[in-house]
């Protein structure tokens, strides 16, 4: 079972370890058995930060090896300045104002995937549904390898295309079934898709959408134990994992969601990216999920002309395009210390920026804060979480607070040119100007060893 758990955490003395503070106070309120997955920070003031944390319960299926702990990190010794890489994340489930919807975030990831050598997003970035149209320049993961990687303990290893495993509900409507079919079929005739097989679960994973306190969307999932059973019997058939499968929430919500024009929660993202934590972290592979429609009363209604960030998912029947386009080539998960020093991976040492929405503090901030990769943060992407990123312990010129992604291209612009970005501003302020004196100790040093000089003469 997945579920979500809530806490408060006082802010870790000066000069403590904040991630080894953080897991700390999280451990202590688990079982020893439970593993988390994700983790954010979604309130803080000067005496602690209220944190969420969605947790695996227990090991889903025996025989398999414990993952390592998601607050393990790895100092890198420094920055690869032969590329520009950026990483773009937009967390998923809370309502961010780009991004928060149906791969809305895309233009932006073109945009960036313009002026850097590689972008690496996550699917809630670019999946638009059956829609996506990330640059070819990008490196697609799930949430959880990219905190990894930004926490130093994984990298990304490019590959031409991947072996794809499609694993959907046994749905009782063949006319789902046939749909998923028809999914992997045009995806194979139109780009060359390799995926040879749709494995239909039974009995199916469980999951069921929630609205934490906070107002992110999370959920709980129950089940897991056929789908793991299937990866490990099948592990060496297959380099990235496609799951569509039924997600339970109210039955108001499908209307409500398109009625509302935004203002409400995008009620699936939440429990799909808590799945996807769990299989990537647990087997080191690349996965992503797409709802399944619970019967043809609900795709069959018409929602109208809806707000144009939810259009990918009004003219959408599967899902599924979006997740099968992003995994085709999405790239190796490195682990081995050893091999992650080839020229080939991508690790810590090659981002050379993150690019969020304003507010928002999990593992990839917290990573890019004690990695010293540059953050640049949008303001306009307005979005659930009540932080204000500047209370953090950032080195001078590490934190860019802008307003749109506009003005974050400019930033990244001047970062990559080796500019301070404030030198292409106005006014330019003046250099302070400070005054360093000596201790007393150091000056009688300095007077006396003259005194010797002189009676040495």
């Amino acid at each position: 079972m997945i579920t979500a758990k809530r806490i408060r955490i006082d802010v870790p003395i000066d000069g403590e370890d904040w991630l080894g503070h953080i897991e700390s106070k999280i451990r202590s309120v688990l079982s020893d058995e439970a593993f988390p997955l994700r983790f954010a920070i979604t309130e803080s003031d000067a005496a602690g930060f209220v944190c969420e944390i969605e947790i695996l319960d227990e090991p889903p299926v025996t025989g398999l090896e414990l993952p390592d702990s998601i607050f393990n990190f790895r100092k890198r010794l420094g920055e690869n300045t032969e590329r520009f890489n950026a990483a773009l994340l937009v967390p998923t489930g809370i309502n961010a104002e780009v991004g928060g919807h149906a791969g809305d975030a895309t233009p932006v990831a073109k945009l960036l995937g313009a002026i850097c050598d590689q972008v690496v997003v996550h699917p809630n970035v670019v999946n638009a549904s059956d829609i996506n149209e990330m640059p070819t320049n990008a490196l697609y993961v799930e949430g959880s390898v990219v905190c990894r990687l930004l926490m130093g303990t994984a990298g990304l290893r490019r590959v031409r295309s991947n072996r794809v495993l499609a694993v959907i509900d046994d749905h009782n409507d063949e006319y789902f079934v046939n749909a998923a079919a028809n999914a992997v079929n045009a995806a194979r005739a139109s780009y060359g898709l390799n995926c040879q097989e749709i494995v239909r679960l039974a009995p199916p994973i469980e999951m069921q959408t929630a609205y934490a306190k906070s107002g992110r969307a999370v959920g709980k999932i129950g089940n897991l134990s056929g789908l793991f059973e299937l990866c490990k019997e099948r592990r060496n058939d297959f380099d990235a994992l496609a799951i569509s499968s039924v997600i339970k929430v109210p039955p108001n919500y499908h209307q409500e969601y398109f009625d509302r024009e935004g203002e409400m929660v995008n009620p699936w993202g939440g429990v799909e990216a808590m799945l996807t934590h769990a299989v990537s972290e647990y087997l080191d592979i690349p996965s992503a999920h797409a709802p399944m429609f619970e019967s043809r009363l609900i795709s069959d209604k018409d929602p109208g002309i809806v707000d144009p960030r939810m259009s990918a998912e009004a003219v959408s029947l599967t899902f599924l395009q979006s997740v099968l386009k992003g995994l085709h080539q999405s790239p190796r998960i490195v682990t081995d210390a050893q091999e992650m020093q080839a020229p080939d991976v991508l690790t810590a040492t090659d981002i050379s920026c993150l690019v969020i929405p304003d507010s928002c503090v999990g593992l990839p901030t917290l990573a890019a804060l004690f990695q010293g990769i540059p953050v640049i943060a949008v303001r306009e992407s307005q979005n659930l979480m009540q932080n204000d990123l500047e209370m953090l312990p950032w080195q001078a010129g590490q934190l860019h607070v802008v307003e749109n992604y506009w003005e974050a291209a400019g930033v990244i612009s001047t970062l990559r040119a080796g500019i301070d970005p404030m030198s292409v501003r106005r006014p330019i302020g003046r250099t302070k100007v400070n005054r360093y004196q000596a201790t007393s100790n150091l000056q009688a040093n300095f007077e006396n060893s003259k005194n010797d000089v002189a009676t040495t003469g």
